[in-house]
Parts: C-alpha cells; structure tokens; sequence
C-alpha cells in the first residue's frame, strides 16, 4: 500500500495518469469517469488538506464522497478499525480511502475488504499519493514529464525524515525514477539507516545548496513524538533548541539565496514558518508549494479513476 516496490513502469503509468489529469483539470475538461460511484474517506488523523484533495478529486471525477471523521473516536486497535472498514463496505460504497497513525493500517484494512482501498498516510510507513504529487510537481517543473525520466536531478530532503511517511514515499518514487536523493538532518531525524532506501544521508545542508535542483523542506512532527506530552515538552523532545535547528536547517531567505539558478523548494505542509521554513522563501519565487497542491488534486482523481473506474463487477 505504498510506493516502495513498485516498478519503474508502474510509477511512470501513475504519473503519466496524473499529468492527463492535471492537463485536463487546466482546461476544465476532466471526464466524470465516476459519475454514480460512492468513495468514502475514513480518516482516523487529523487531516486538511489530503482529505480536501481526495473530496475535489473525488467530486471533479463525478463520485459522491461520504466523510468519515475518526480522528476522535476510540479507534486504536486493528480490529476495531477493521469492524469500521467492513461497516462501511456494507453499505455500498465503491472505495474507501483510509489515514491512520497506525503504520500498515491501509493494508490492514485491504485484507479485510473487497472493495478497492487507497492509502492517504499510515503512521511513519508512506503517504503514496503525496510521494506521486511531489514528484509530478519537480518533474513537470524540469521537463521530465513527458518520459518522467529524472536522471541527473538532485533532491535533497530536509528535516525529520525519520518520522516522515512523505519522505518515505519521495524516496521511493525519486529514485525509482533515477533522481539522487540525499536525506538532511540531525542524526535523531536523519539516521545513517535511512540509506537502506536508497538515498544518500547528510548532516549538514549548506554544502548541498548550489547544486539541489529540488529541496523538499519536511514539517517537524512533534505530534509523533510523545502524545501525552504538553506541547512545549513535546518539543524538547524532538528538537533540543528551534534556535539551533533554524540555525543549521532552516531554509531562510540568505540560504534559498544560495541555491542554484531555476531550484525549487517544496514542503508538503502545513507549514512551520519560522522554523523549518521562512515566509519569504515559502511565498518566493521559488516556491512550487501552491503548485504541490493543484498537483494534489490531480494524482488523486488520477489514482481514484484508475482503481474505481470500469463497470462495477
């Protein structure tokens, strides 16, 4: 239930799925290829913006959306989510998009169901249809998106990669594609076994600002680090000092200065301005994390035609 393991034939199918979809969005002309269909979201995590983005998408293709909001209830244990799952089976619909903190939660419930099931974030395992938007994004940016050949393209990824599901599935699909990806961070949040994915491992970003062509800048999670923690001692525990993480990882204005000519920042949001990211830079030219979004919409009508369209069986 990720990107991790696929082909590179079956990344490009995907992309290319979602660039036609991109296009056809552009001119208002997207098919409703799911016109009568019911897609539920079943999120079990606080969400914004991926859910708003499976709801568009879902909309934009002609589907009925039923939301389902977990992120409040008793849900923890894998049966009970499980119990939800066939629950909402039963009543018809026609796909069921799940989030959860649980790692593996998607394939869980795939296992329990007949019905297709689409993986918007399971715990710190991978968050697919983010990892195909980031990478539609720096593809089309760099005129890869005809072949989505990414050979030659550097992308350096900046943060708390250990607990981040996105990166997981950037890595997967970048380098599947034949990008060079190096993780940057401290060792708590970019650890030398992160390279087991394929990506190269860093501590210190200066020295790889002139020569990224992408620079994936990640949100710190605090959330995952102790849940019964108040915030501020959340916050000690993922990061010593905001000051001293600003100070060699924050992508200020000085350091997007330093990048070379036509690189682009990405950040999957929401947004720590401030800390992982300043407002100049995330608001500058050369930010693309408006156009992360509209790619968003896209790869999940892409992906939801692709797994949902057809005649019933």
């Amino acid at each position: 239930m990720g990107l991790q393991g696929l082909s590179r034939a079956e990344l490009v199918s995907l992309l290319s799925a979602s660039r036609d979809a991109a296009h056809q969005l552009r001119q208002n002309a997207l098919e409703p290829t799911l016109r009568g269909r019911i897609v539920a979201t079943m999120f079990f995590e606080d969400s914004t913006r991926t859910r708003s983005s499976f709801t568009v998408a879902a909309q934009r293709t002609g589907a009925s959306v039923v939301d389902l909001s977990g992120g409040s209830s008793s849900v923890n244990k894998g049966e009970t989510l499980i119990d939800t799952a066939r629950n909402i089976e039963a009543m018809g619909v026609d796909a069921i998009i799940v989030r959860a903190k649980q790692s593996g939660a998607a394939q869980i419930v795939a296992a329990a169901v007949a019905c297709p099931i689409i993986n918007a974030g399971d715990g710190r395992h991978e968050h697919p249809t983010q990892g195909l938007l980031d990478t539609l994004t720096i593809a089309s940016r760099f005129d890869r998106d005809s072949s989505f050949d990414l050979s030659g393209l550097s992308v350096v990824i900046v943060g708390d990669i250990a607990s981040s599901r996105v990166a997981r599935s950037g890595i997967a699909a970048l380098t599947t594609l034949g990008a060079s990806v190096t993780c940057v961070g401290p060792s708590s949040m970019a650890p030398s076994s992160l390279s087991a994915l394929g990506c190269a491992v860093a501590h210190e970003l200066d020295p790889l600002l002139s020569t990224a062509h992408a620079v994936v800048m990640l949100r710190i999670q605090f959330e995952r680090a102790d849940a019964d923690a108040k915030p501020e001692q959340a916050k000690k525990s993922v990061i010593a000092s905001v000051r001293e993480y600003r100070r060699f990882y924050a992508l200020s204005a000085e350091r997007a200065g330093r990048m070379r000519r036509g690189a682009i920042v990405l950040h999957p949001g929401p947004i720590n301005r401030g800390i992982e990211l300043d407002a100049e830079v995330a608001d500058g030219p050369r930010s693309v994390i408006m156009q992360q979004v509209t790619s968003g919409v896209a790869v999940r009508a892409a992906v939801l035609s692709l797994l949902v369209g057809g005649p019933r069986p």
